[in-house]
């Protein structure tokens, strides 16, 4: 048990107020990614963030989203590089998140997605992601319209084959996109329809 303590999320918000001089509570962005030793919980202490707008909390040793009940303003959420499983935990930003940045995590399963009302931007990459039934999800979600796949089993699977073979897949299930693995994704139909 002599492994390094892991930093609290208490702790790095003291850390960066000493070298921030801005209360966390009235800051629209905090950054609190590749703390040493790293963050591995999402603790309470996050709900002070009432008016922080884009939180990173990236590169550290993370494996659950938790605790974003207070952050009534949050647009953005950078969770990249952690070892996170799954998605449940959203619901409390569901409302306000415009982009979440969640590449280098084990998430395998997409269940909870469908609660992100506003969100745009899904950055994915490097998951664990294998089953159509997982991808689908997200067309569950009304505004999104950036994807990046790349890296997760199932893009690997079609890719592998031929490139053009996992944009069409991907966005006739997921048909609302404009950009996918970030190449905007052309659609002819509609091009000729406008046309008349």
């Amino acid at each position: 048990m002599n492994k390094a303590k892991a930093t609290t999320i208490k702790e790095a918000l003291a850390k960066w107020e000493e070298k921030n001089g801005q209360k966390p509570s009235e800051a629209k962005e905090v950054k609190l990614y590749a703390q040493v030793p790293p963050i591995e919980k999402m603790d309470a202490s996050l709900s002070s963030l009432v008016n922080c707008e884009k939180l990173s909390l990236s590169t550290n040793c993370i494996e659950k989203i938790a605790n974003l009940n207070g952050l009534k303003n949050l647009r953005i959420l950078s969770l990249g590089r952690n070892n996170i499983k799954n998605l449940n935990g959203l619901e409390a930003v569901g409302d306000t998140l415009e982009e979440l940045w969640i590449s280098y995590n084990q998430i395998e399963k997409l269940k909870g997605l469908h609660v992100m009302k506003k969100l745009k931007i899904l950055y994915m990459s490097n998951n664990l992601v294998k089953d159509w039934a997982e991808f689908v999800r997200l067309a569950e979600l009304p505004l999104l319209e950036d994807l990046v796949f790349v890296g997760n089993p199932l893009e690997e699977k079609y890719s592998a084959d031929s490139q053009s073979a996992w944009v069409e897949e991907a966005t006739k299930r997921v048909p609302r996109l404009k950009k996918l693995d970030g190449i905007p994704v052309i659609k002819q139909e509609e091009g000729e329809e406008g046309e008349n």
